[in-house]
């Protein structure tokens, strides 16, 4: 069995597109990332719970997760690079109608409307980022999601300084993020065509075929299982920040709704800093050691984190989320190593997972916060990345890392 390794014409071409897909990943993120971070907002405007929080949370994260796969599956057969663009006029038309929304449905639909776009983005961006990797899958990929990491972090703090003090009303003003995103997707498109084409090209000249797993079909099932489970014990983990770590700093040390988004803010600007050390390592080491010390690694620091002050609470955020976020990378490569030729669905997959199984997890946090405690709910996920003791059982890579 051969495998086919995806190649660029050079790396010095695949830059520009690199550069602009993770420009475009800040800004589709960064508006994704305003919703939870304008919870504390609409909870007092619409008088919600923690449930009704979570809710929020899962229908759009589900949303998202429901259509990536499906959309990966078929543009890995029929490639739509411009469908980008399409999937960025959802996210506007949800910024548009949350910042309106008179009911709690229309904050629901709202929601909703951000994770179909970012359902319809994610799988065709990760094709286009592997194909301009010139052959450093990691380096890529750390590029491409230092752009979401980022935009996932500025949300926050752009809420603090803008949306807190005007009201909720003044998230429309971000969807001018959403077309100046779709300006730059297209750009990118353009300018990766070229590339592809040469890509094909060669690779009819070199006379290579599909590429083919070296797996079997049993160890591919316990690979995904497990990549699946490591997937989940992160994003929980993470979620829990995302949805609630604002209530966590109001309700224990009596922090500003202000001074609670800038600690969120430093929470997920250090996972652009892990996203990217993670997928350059990763192809120097090898993507199991890297899943392997990424989720397992946080342990002690997140047993140490509820029990300790507010300094050193944002110290070890900051700590935790350095380790756990350089795991995505090597997650999402080794998956499409097992089964090559499937790059759209299995980013969609992972990138679904990521929003699906984060939205489940802030459900079901969000009805333990409201029958025991905010506290409780990071004590209880304090034991979360002990599941990186599964990595154990991941079968060594066949597959160039190259």
């Amino acid at each position: 069995m051969t495998v086919a390794s995806p190649t660029t014409p050079s790396h010095r071409a695949a830059m520009p597109v690199l550069v602009a897909l993770s420009a475009t990943h800040l800004l589709n993120d960064m508006m994704q990332s305003l919703i939870p971070a304008i919870y504390p907002i609409i909870k007092a405007a619409h008088g919600l719970d923690f449930g009704q929080i979570g809710l929020i949370t899962l229908t759009f994260q589900v949303t998202a997760s429901l259509f990536q796969p499906l959309i990966g599956h078929y543009t890995d057969r029929n490639p739509m690079p411009y469908s980008m663009v399409v999937g960025m006029g959802f996210t506007f038309a949800g910024l548009i109608g949350l910042a309106f929304a008179a009911s709690y449905p229309l904050l629901l639909a709202g929601a909703a409307c951000v994770g179909l776009g970012s359902s319809i983005f994610h799988p065709e961006a990760t094709r286009i980022a592997r194909q301009a990797s010139g052959g450093r899958q990691g380096f890529a990929q750390g590029v491409f999601q230092v752009g979401g990491q980022a935009g996932g972090a500025l949300g926050p703090l752009l809420a603090a300084v803008i949306i807190v003090p005007r009201g909720e009303a003044s998230l429309a003003w971000f969807s001018a993020a959403a077309l100046l995103a779709m300006v730059l997707m297209v750009w990118t498109v353009r300018r990766h065509a070229e590339a592809r084409q040469q890509l094909l090209a060669r690779a009819k000249a070199g006379g290579q075929g599909p590429a083919i797993s070296p797996y079997a079909r049993s160890q591919i099932i316990v690979a995904m299982t497990i990549l699946i489970v490591l997937l989940f014990s992160k994003n929980a983990y993470s979620s829990s920040f995302s949805s609630y770590y604002t209530f966590y700093l109001i309700d224990r040390f009596g922090v500003t709704v202000q001074t609670s988004q800038v600690m969120l803010f430093l929470f997920l600007a250090s996972a652009a800093i892990g996203a990217l050390a993670g997928g350059m390592i990763g192809d120097r080491i090898g993507r199991h050691r890297i899943i392997w010390f990424s989720i397992l690694g946080a342990l002690p620091f997140t047993l140490i984190l509820p029990h300790v002050d507010l300094f050193w609470t944002g110290v070890l955020t900051v700590v935790i989320n350095l380790i756990m976020s350089s795991a995505f990378a090597s997650i999402m490569i080794y998956a499409i190593e097992l089964v090559p030729g499937r790059v759209g669905m299995i980013g969609g997959l992972f990138y679904g997972l990521s929003f699906g199984l984060g939205g489940i997890a802030a459900a079901i946090l969000g009805e333990v916060a409201d029958r025991t405690s905010i506290h409780a709910v990071y004590q209880m996920c304090a034991f979360l990345p002990a599941m990186g003791l599964l990595a154990w059982f991941l079968p060594e890579p066949r597959i160039s890392q190259g």
